[in-house]
C-alpha cells in the first residue's frame, strides 16, 4: 500500500506488476529494474549475483541507494518473519483497502495473511 500511495502522493504511476516480476522495466521507479534485481538477488542464495547487484546499485543510483536498498531489504526480511512466526493478522481497518493489492502481490497465500 505504501508503494502505490507514495507514487500517488508523487504523481507518480506505480506499475506494480513491474514489482512482482510480470513485467519489464522500471515500473515508474527510478532504477527499478534494478532495485528489483536486487532484491532478487538478496533472498536468492547465489552470491555472485548478489555481489553484482550490489555494485549495479551502486554504480547506477549511488552508495546512499545502496545503503537505503540494504536497509528496506533487511526491515522487510525481519518484519515478514515475525509477522509469518507469531501469525500476526491484517489490521482489520486495513482489510478492505487493501484487498486488490493483496491479491495482485499474492499476499494471501502467506501464513500471516487475514486469520480468522
Amino acid at each position: 500500500m505504501l508503494l502505490r500511495a507514495s507514487g500517488e502522493q508523487k504523481g507518480r504511476s506505480i506499475d506494480l506488476d513491474t514489482v512482482i516480476g510480470k513485467a519489464d522495466g522500471d515500473g515508474g521507479i527510478p532504477g527499478g529494474s534494478l532495485l528489483a534485481g536486487f532484491a532478487e538477488a538478496v533472498v536468492g542464495e547465489d552470491e555472485e549475483a548478489l555481489s553484482e547487484a550490489r555494485s549495479a546499485v551502486f554504480d547506477a543510483l549511488g552508495p546512499a541507494a545502496l545503503v537505503d536498498a540494504c536497509g528496506v531489504a533487511a526491515t522487510f526480511n525481519a518484519i515478514d518473519r515475525v509477522a509469518d512466526s507469531t501469525g500476526i493478522p491484517i489490521d482489520e481497518a486495513r482489510v478492505e483497502p487493501s484487498a486488490d493489492l493483496r491479491e495482485r502481490l499474492g499476499i494471501d497465500r502467506f501464513p500471516s495473511r487475514m486469520q480468522g
